[in-house]
């Protein structure tokens, strides 16, 4: 690593820097450096902000390969598991599955106390979208733990951190990458101090999913993405379209999935001041029972589902998403059953019953079962400052997990050279996945990215060329020119806060779960307009809130890119699948009572071996729609794969 100056500009110079520190950026550097390859550092805003290390559920789920029991399973068998998911490239698939009990076993052996039975093996439970019982899980923490264990692991070895250093631009001409310019988030008044370049040869971007779009999320407060950042240099945006959305908390933002539903909570709603409480699920269903038997099926059917509307579980989420459209406010409350009155269990569906009655919870009150069940439930939200005995909480359809992003090939390498995406920033899955996999394919994709940047992308940076000293110059050129715009005289100009406020209430409206094809063209002529004269009229109150500036950028641009991925997918007779319902009024509703916006057409799974790709150049976005790359079948005879393995690793 060397520090120098460029045009009085700090200058760090090295092979790899890695951006992000979830659970996939850590494990990218500690990879890395096992490997040899020691000339890195990581780079992020807080190291200890991130969905990985902030986030959960009732019971995280980790998905890798079975290993335990006498169930047959294969690295082939996980592989078709994930590739089922629809508009998912095989080759990732296989990598997911065949390195999952590698990265498993490695997060196991730093700490992470995966349950084991006295024999040594790791029992596993069946997830969602799993034939198997890969799932596995050591609590409401799974990823945070993974996370602090990585973190222990980059820490022993003093790889360096880069902490509160805010990327807002990654140096590129579009076909390779030169390094990165940061925002120092420790002195951003000081005009001498306030932008760091790094000069590097690779950089793998682990920044997570684009959470900050949405007003509606349950990701962390502390987590943004940086998605748009790497649109604009040049990375391919894939499966943009594909998103997870659920019922969750919003204060604090935590997924009320698992037997946060399956003690079957009461609903209500309030007016905006916490008036006029009414139960608006008893309104829609034919009887309490068939309501009951809805909300126990949303611990495991958690995200929305479109094939889950007519008679099924996700009628929930629509009658909330409606509810709370209306401008009421949506609660869960475990003090007392629906209807308040007691629950009699044999009348419940068949599913439900038994899974109650063999839990030992056909008993009693919501927080009373939630505590036999499961304790650390509800100990989550007390550590919050909620308690679950006394009080309601407050929840919304949120979106949790976006399963596409930067388009990459089986290396996790994007088509920029020398940009890696790794963990949810990556779109590594398809439209439906089995729960937890993210959390294996971004300890897979990290890892493969490590092996190849160690094999073939050793050396230092070439910063002393025109392409460097140009892209450089400019990017620091824009920031400066970016600072002296947004730190102007208020005069007529928004606050970025409240232009943050409004772009983000904007895409929960119309590029969440419920998607009007009208109203999204509405919405992009709105970003383009935002984002082609945000200098123009954004205001920030000096320098502690240049940041705000900086991400309001990346937003929007993310916003424009992923708003028009959905306009495009509309373009091509794309009908509502996954966690997205696109209003069609050629369709059906699923209840005639619904609103004309809930009327859509089911997709017949005939695109599902196709990937939709998006292209940002030159403020447009271009699309291109290819077959999916399908699993590969090698022989891999023995002594052949041997015999390559001696001459290149077989990483090529």
């Amino acid at each position: 690593m060397k520090l120098q100056m460029f045009n009085k500009v700090q200058l760090y110079q090295m092979n790899t820097v890695v951006v992000g520190t979830g659970a996939a950026g850590f494990n990218a550097a500690d990879q890395l450096w096992a490997l040899g390859q020691k000339d890195i550092a990581i780079v992020t805003d807080h190291v200890g902000a991130g969905t990985s290390r902030n986030t959960g559920s009732d019971k995280q789920t980790y998905y890798k390969l079975t290993l335990c029991g006498n169930d047959p399973d294969s690295v082939g068998d996980m592989a078709e598991t994930l590739f089922s998911g629809q508009c998912m490239d095989g080759d990732i698939a296989l990598c997911e599955a065949a390195l999952s009990a590698r990265c498993f076993l490695k997060l196991v052996n730093l700490g992470v106390n995966f349950p084991q039975n006295k024999w040594g093996e790791f029992v596993g439970y069946k997830t969602d979208h799993d034939p198997r019982c890969r799932a596995t899980s050591v609590g409401p923490y799974t990823s945070k733990q993974m996370t602090e264990c990585l973190e222990q692991a980059v820490r022993e070895k003093n790889i360096k951190i880069f902490d509160r250093m805010q990327v807002i631009k990654i140096l590129s001409d579009g076909e390779r990458v030169y390094g990165l310019l940061c925002l120092n988030l420790s002195c951003p008044d000081d005009e001498e101090r306030r932008f760091v370049l790094f000069s590097c040869k690779n950089i793998v971007f682990a920044t997570g999913g684009p959470a900050g779009m949405y007003a509606d999320s349950v990701y962390p407060a502390g987590h943004y993405g940086s998605s748009g950042l790497a649109f604009e240099a040049g990375a391919k945006g894939k499966n943009l379209t594909e998103w997870q959305y659920g019922i969750a908390s919003i204060h604090p933002r935590w997924n009320v999935s698992g037997t946060y539903m399956q003690v079957l909570p009461r609903f209500f709603s309030t007016d905006e001041n916490g008036n006029d409480e009414r139960e608006f699920l008893m309104d829609f269903f034919e009887n309490r029972d068939s309501m009951l038997s809805s909300i126990f099926l949303k611990g495991y059917q958690w995200p929305f589902d479109v094939r889950k509307l007519s008679g099924g579980s996700s009628i929930i989420d629509i009658l909330v998403y409606m509810e709370r459209s209306r401008g009421r406010r949506i609660f869960l409350d475990f003090r007392e059953n629906p209807g308040r009155e007691p629950v009699n269990f044999e009348n419940l569906d068949q599913e439900a019953f038994e899974y109650l009655n063999r839990a030992g919870a056909c008993y009693g009150t919501p927080i009373e079962r939630l505590s036999h069940m499961n304790m650390p439930a509800v100990e989550f939200y007390l550590g919050r400052g909620v308690d679950l005995r006394t009080e309601p909480l407050e929840i919304a359809v949120c979106a949790q997990h976006n399963n596409g992003g930067l388009a990459a090939d089986a290396w996790w390498h994007t088509d920029v050279e020398g940009l890696f995406a790794a963990g949810e920033v990556c779109g590594s899955h398809g439209v439906y996945r089995p729960g937890g996999s993210a959390l294996n394919s971004g300890q897979v994709g990290s890892a493969r990215a490590a092996q190849y940047i160690a094999a073939r992308r050793q050396g230092e940076p070439d910063n002393t060329g025109e392409s460097f000293e140009e892209i450089a110059g400019k990017a620091v050129y824009d920031a400066e020119k970016m600072v002296s715009q947004v730190t102007g005289k208020k005069d007529g100009r928004i606050a970025v806060r409240e232009l943050w406020n409004r772009a983000a209430v904007r895409m929960s409206r119309f590029g969440a779960a419920i998607r009007n094809p009208e109203k999204i063209e509405l919405a992009i002529k709105e970003v383009q307009e935002e984002l082609s004269h945000l200098g123009d009229f954004a205001w920030v109150e000096g320098g502690k809130e240049l940041w705000r500036a900086f991400r309001l950028r990346d937003m929007l641009i993310s916003q424009f890119v992923y708003l028009s991925a959905m306009k495009d997918y509309v373009d091509h007779q794309g009908r509502s699948r996954g966690s997205a319902l696109y209003t069609d009024l050629s369709g059906q509703k699923p209840d005639p009572r619904l609103l004309e916006e809930f009327t859509f057409c089911l997709d017949d799974g005939s695109s599902a071996g196709l990937i939709q790709e998006a292209s940002y150049r030159n403020g447009k976005v271009q699309f291109e729609w290819r077959k999916v790359r399908t699993i590969p079948e090698d022989d891999n005879f023995f002594e052949n794969v041997w015999r390559q393995f001696r001459e290149n690793q077989n990483i090529y």
